[in-house]
């Protein structure tokens, strides 16, 4: 388990986190969403003791990441697969991390089988590697230890579709077995798929959290119509909220309530269903909004 209490990290006269607080649960993975630029990797970073927070708390296993006496039996990190020494191959540096964990070495062939990379591929340096080599050397890397908490930036980048489904079943594959993941990613759609639960930053602050089917049902109604803008207004006066988006108007009516409203204003309706059949990517969109950093004055 993770657990994010009122984090707070400054730089200067500069907000970067502010009273963060989430919680990432066993048999779970947690998606962390944002905006460039949101709090995300400076969250992250503060979670495994490589940023030191400025205020609040956050403890993984009930602990402070540096208070465990070997992290990587207990928290396997990957944050920036890139940052691998360039001059050591894939094999070197899964036993280096198995040397420095004290696991068995059987654990660097059986790491090597289960991200795919062949005995060629481990013999090379890694800086012939492809990002998407060094994605799946990360998450050996980060699995060695065998750990019970993933917290993962990115992990998807350079992979193509093939490894992106790889990695969705064995990080579901991990949650299933009772591991903890906390997963950052872009593509709004795989978090879509294997999350659980969502946790949702903007300018540094949560902005929504709770499971992926509270927080996309409570995205309301989407209806589109020859003309939108007569839709929104009819559902207004009818005492609904009505926003026009993607060539339609989202509401917080339900879909009967829409369809009463359209007929007796004489309004053709050409889709009518829940709006979190739009997906993650529309009900991100709406929560971040007003929240992107560069909205903010200084």
């Amino acid at each position: 388990m993770i657990i994010v209490d009122s984090l707070t990290k400054k730089y200067g006269g500069f907000t970067a986190v502010a009273h963060v607080t989430f919680r990432a649960e066993p048999g779970r993975v947690t998606g962390f969403l944002g905006p460039n630029g949101a709090g995300k990797s400076t969250t992250m970073r503060i979670l495994v003791g490589l940023t030191p927070a400025s205020a609040g708390d956050v403890t993984l296993l009930g602990r402070r990441y540096a208070d465990l006496p070997n992290p990587g039996r207990e928290i396997g990190v990957l944050l920036d697969a890139s940052a691998q020494h360039a001059g050591r191959t894939g094999r070197e540096i899964l036993t280096l991390a198995q040397r420095t964990m004290r696991v068995p070495r059987s654990r660097v062939d059986e790491m090597l089988e289960l991200v795919s990379l062949t005995e060629d591929e481990s013999g090379r340096r890694v800086k012939d590697y492809s990002l998407g080599m060094r994605q799946r050397l990360g998450i050996a890397t980060a699995l060695i230890g065998d750990p019970e908490v993933l917290v993962l930036d990115e992990p998807a980048n350079g992979l193509d579709p093939a490894g992106i489904r790889w990695m969705r079943d064995l990080l579901r594959g991990f949650a299933n077995q009772g591991g903890t993941v906390l997963l950052s990613s872009h593509l709004l759609h795989e978090i879509e798929v294997i999350a659980d639960d969502l946790v949702v930053i903007g300018n540094g602050r949560i902005v929504a959290a709770g499971t992926k089917s509270e927080l996309l049902e409570a995205a309301g109604t989407f209806a589109a119509a020859p003309d939108p803008a007569v839709l929104a207004a009819a559902l207004t006066e009818a005492g609904h909220s009505a926003e026009q988006a993607l060539g339609g108007v989202r509401t917080d009516a339900d879909p009967a309530a829409v369809g009463r409203v359209a007929l007796a204003a004489g309004v053709p309706l050409t889709e009518l269903r829940p709006a979190d059949g739009a997906g993650l990517e529309e009900m991100f969109l709406e929560l971040t909004k007003d929240n992107a950093r560069e909205e903010v004055a200084a």
